[in-house]
């Protein structure tokens, strides 16, 4: 009976060993795993920041050349279209031809203020 039980003993004391083995190689895993991560997070970072920043810069550049297309057309048009021409430097002149009449509209004023009495109620 004595060679069983240290039989059995030996065996369990095995299979403790192999377990702990078990645990420190998942730790060991677990510890590289987390030493890669570490290492690749700070520069994905940085690439998710550079590309939200060239998105914005993209649309600048496009706002830009939206901008530069109507500018550009609208001096193509100051060159050659007469009645264009007089017509901007009529309104930006304040000018009238004889007989003509011109009203001018105003954005409203009464939108962009807040009446002050209701605030007071």
């Amino acid at each position: 009976m004595d060679h069983t039980y240290a039989d059995f003993r030996a065996r369990r004391e095995a299979t403790v060993w192999q377990r702990l083995n078990r645990i420190l190689r998942v730790l060991l895993v677990l510890a590289i795993w987390l030493v890669i991560v570490s290492l690749f997070v700070p520069p994905y970072k940085k690439l998710q920041q550079s590309r939200a920043e060239i998105d914005d810069l993209q649309q600048q550049v496009n706002e830009q050349q939206s901008l530069l297309t109507r500018q550009n057309r609208e001096v193509n048009l100051l060159k050659t279209d007469v009645t264009y021409l007089e017509t901007i430097a009529r309104d930006r002149l304040d000018l009238m031809k004889e007989g003509e009449t011109i009203f001018r509209l105003e954005p409203a004023r009464a939108a962009k203020l807040k009446p002050r009495d209701s605030a007071r109620k």
